[in-house]
């Protein structure tokens, strides 16, 4: 059998959000073969059809805005909730 899956994550350490990155991993097999990180802002390819997916991906403006606004729609939003919710407790 075959194994696929999607992993997404944020990634941040300071309080005010400020360094938030957003991370989209495709995984095939246990294998990242593209990955698209925000600090980068485009996709990059691990294996042959990864580069081959990475640059039709990163061609197409679409689905690359759509990426790069995961990091405020997706990630400030949710990373918003969490702090509260951390920071309220002591």
């Amino acid at each position: 059998g075959y194994f696929y899956s999607r992993w997404s994550r944020c990634i941040w350490s300071s309080h005010d959000l400020s360094d938030i990155v957003f991370i989209d991993n495709y995984i095939f097999n246990k294998d990242v073969y593209i990955q698209f990180n925000s600090t980068v802002g485009k996709y990059v390819g691990y294996t042959e059809h990864g580069v081959y997916n990475a640059e039709l991906w990163n061609n197409n403006t679409d689905i690359l805005q759509s990426e790069r606004a995961e990091v405020e729609r997706y990630c400030k939003y949710n990373a918003d909730i969490y702090q509260q919710t951390i920071t309220d407790k002591s």
